[in-house]
């Protein structure tokens, strides 16, 4: 019977330990994050157009088969010819490094920080 408490006890001490040590990475994650300044839209891998998070806009991508929105400075995918729209159920997106993809149109938009690239276009 001792033995099965010491035993338990060192589980839910070890448990603990792991709850602990994932809600302070959490915290750190949530804390470090940036909000981003652009929004660069890459079709089969070329960067195609970077719009400022800034600015509102309602944008059409890739030949009318995707509708980019920016407004309040969130980026989000309106509409998609494609046929599971996981794009579109992907949500709103504001900080650095959050991106929504549309495979079947081959179509990314990635969030930048300032210093990232946003006006890459001039290249």
């Amino acid at each position: 019977m001792k033995n099965t408490i010491k035993k338990y006890r060192i589980d839910i001490i070890v448990i603990a330990s792991l709850l602990l040590l994932a809600c302070l990475a959490l915290l750190v994650f949530s804390l470090t994050r940036k909000h981003g300044a652009f929004a660069v839209v890459e079709i089969d891998g070329n960067t195609v157009h970077s719009f400022p998070l800034s600015v509102d806009g309602v944008y059409s991508l890739n030949g009318g088969t995707n509708v980019l929105v920016i407004e309040g400075g969130y980026a989000y995918m309106n509409y998609s010819e494609c046929p599971d729209h996981t794009c579109e159920n992907t949500g709103k997106i504001r900080y650095v490094g959050e991106t929504i993809i549309c495979l079947p149109n081959k179509l990314s938009v990635t969030i930048k920080g300032e210093s990232d690239g946003g006006v890459d276009l001039v290249s």
